[in-house]
């Protein structure tokens, strides 16, 4: 194999999401949830979060939505990760009290392949959320954190979000508590 062709397989490429990548997004939306998180639940817990919210059909409707956008990362011609915004599904009475967003929209997935962290995939991805959101007029992006999740948390600060509430986030019937993040645009 000569040294570009390899140099290529390397590459990171970058695309929307498209119905045929339904399965994949399923399958590494799945993966990294239960990577990051799966050890804080009990498997009923766990199983009937990823199948509502990683399920084929939920995936395939999101793809569909003319209000979800996705942008995929590919490593040749595998997905190593995601991003999805969409319009703002609402963080409750949180966000109402605490953000002075008129317009804001949610940054509801980030996630990569954990053997593809710490590779600048997420920052790219976090690169075109920023820009996608400014060209559908968005004011703001709100996002939920854990409130472990310090890796995160330190991402999304080095991103320019601040934390502006505390809320709850439901995984089967356990309830985490989780940090409101935005950034105004």
């Amino acid at each position: 194999m000569s040294q570009d062709a390899a140099a290529g397989t390397d590459a990171i490429t970058y695309r929307e999401a498209e119905e045929g990548d339904r399965a994949a997004l399923v399958a590494l939306g799945r993966a990294s949830f239960d990577a990051a998180f799966g050890h804080l639940y009990s498997s009923d817990d766990l199983n009937s979060f990823l199948h509502s919210v990683h399920s084929p059909e939920a995936v395939a409707a999101q793809i569909a939505d003319r209000d979800v956008a996705y942008r995929l990362a590919f490593k040749g011609e595998k997905l190593v990760g995601y991003c999805k915004l969409a319009a703002n599904k609402g963080f409750g009475e949180a966000a109402l009290i605490n953000s002075q967003a008129k317009r804001p929209i949610t940054l509801s997935q980030l996630y990569t392949d954990p053997a593809q962290t710490g590779r600048g995939i997420g920052a790219a991805l976090m690169d075109w959320a920023l820009a996608e959101a400014k060209s559908r007029r968005a004011d703001a992006i709100q996002l939920s954190v854990w409130s472990e999740n310090h890796d995160a948390q330190r991402f999304y600060a080095r991103h320019g979000f601040t934390r502006i509430a505390d809320i709850d986030f439901w995984v089967g019937k356990h309830r985490d508590d989780e940090f409101l993040y935005e950034r105004m645009l």
